[in-house]
């Protein structure tokens, strides 16, 4: 083995530095029995970082070194942009894990405010190229490896989030995993906790109640060993909603009193940086949610009105909850009152990059269509279809 033929054998993360690898994923070819891999663009690069020989090779190299642009990048599970390569011998501290948090609140500052659309493509390029290869450095300060890899793992939860708010969604999961064994890599288990819970909410927003309970009840066992209350209630709310799609009134109610007695038993604790946004505001929407889809919208208007005391910051969330207060009002036939809300919603709507804010419009819409003959649903349906939310009259979406 090549590792092995250097006096003194190669460490596994040594040679994964050399070939733009994590250290498990050297490990796990190491002890894979299937074929080698087929791909000859990685195996060239492979084997030109390392220096094999190209006479002891099944392939010839191709006529460039730089291999379709991969040497000019890393690759890092489904995209390759430009990277650094830390030096082997390279120190990182706090400064580093500072610097990387402090991206992470701008980033999801443009986020909240403008959509996922906006900067998904620059967090991932500084996910990639920043803080990424600070994972494979040579050493670590005292007690600083775990907070690294926490802060990385948040720029990684960001980028799931942001990946789903655009429609992608198995680049979103993809995130949310790596985070997940981040997390788990150094023992953080209130972030590990966190992950789960983000895709019980993304199962929710694509109707799949199933996943979504499963996913939340993971994140509940896992948040239940956290002391944190606010962790707890956030899991717990997730599995009520999940409940709710299954029409499972009984199990979704109880879920709700959970949330609520362990949201409001923790009023005044401190919670993580990343867990700032899960306020009464957001609490309050998912159980207008929950109640909507229980179909007793009468319970849900009072959540939906009070998940509009929210703090600045949040125009995207302002105009899902906003969107959803206007989806349970037509539910009421309240029609006018709905129109007055939708129209709302859609003056919000011009700066945000978002598929999930078309989604919330869209049901808008489909919740309004018996009324399609009214006066002011005609309205806004036209302002609607201008602005590329449905389709023509005769379409499928209303």
């Amino acid at each position: 083995m090549y590792r092995y033929a250097h006096d003194p054998p190669l460490t596994q993360a040594r040679l994964a530095r050399w070939l733009y690898m994590s250290q498990p994923q050297v490990s796990y070819l190491e002890r894979d029995r299937t074929p080698a891999p087929s791909d000859l663009v990685r195996l060239e690069r492979w084997a030109r970082a390392l220096r094999v020989p190209e006479a002891l090779l099944w392939f010839r190299f191709s006529s460039s070194p730089d291999v379709a642009g991969e040497q000019q990048g890393r690759s890092f599970g489904w995209f390759t942009v430009g990277a650094s390569v830390p030096a082997a011998d390279r120190v990182v501290g706090l400064p580093e894990v500072e610097t990387l948090r402090a991206m992470t609140r701008t980033f999801r500052r443009l986020d909240n405010r403008f959509g996922g659309g906006h900067a998904r493509s620059t967090v991932s390029r500084y996910l990639v190229a920043e803080a990424v290869p600070l994972l494979w450095a040579g050493r670590f300060r005292d007690g600083v490896r775990r907070e690294l890899f926490g802060a990385v793992a948040e720029m990684n939860q960001l980028a799931g989030w942001m990946a789903y708010d655009v429609g992608d969604v198995e680049v979103g999961r993809k995130h949310l995993r790596l985070a997940l064994r981040l997390c788990k890599d150094v023992g953080d288990h209130a972030l590990a906790a966190e992950m789960p819970a983000g895709m019980s909410h993304h199962a929710a927003f694509f109707r799949s109640s199933l996943v979504a309970v499963d996913l939340a009840r993971g994140a509940r066992d896992n948040a239940s060993r956290t002391g944190l209350g606010v962790l707890q209630a956030e899991a717990a709310v997730m599995e009520a909603h999940g409940l709710a799609l299954r029409r499972d009134s009984k199990g979704a109610v109880a879920a709700l009193r959970d949330a609520e007695a362990l949201f409001f038993g923790a009023e005044g604790s401190a919670v993580p940086e990343w867990l700032d946004y899960f306020d009464a505001a957001y609490l309050a929407a998912k159980f207008a949610h929950t109640f909507r889809d229980l179909g007793r919208p009468d319970e849900a208007e009072g959540f939906a009105r009070r998940s509009l005391e929210m703090t600045e910051g949040y125009e995207r969330g302002r105009l899902f909850n906003t969107a959803l207060l206007a989806s349970i009002l037509a539910d009421q036939r309240r029609v006018e009152e709905s129109v007055e809300v939708g129209f709302s919603a859609l003056r919000m709507a011009g700066n945000l990059n978002s598929v999930r804010t078309v989604a919330y419009l869209a049901d808008v819409a489909a919740r309004l269509a018996p009324f399609k003959q009214e006066a002011v649903v005609v309205e806004l349906f036209a302002e609607m279809r201008a602005m590329e939310i449905i389709g023509s009259p005769e379409g499928q979406h209303v």
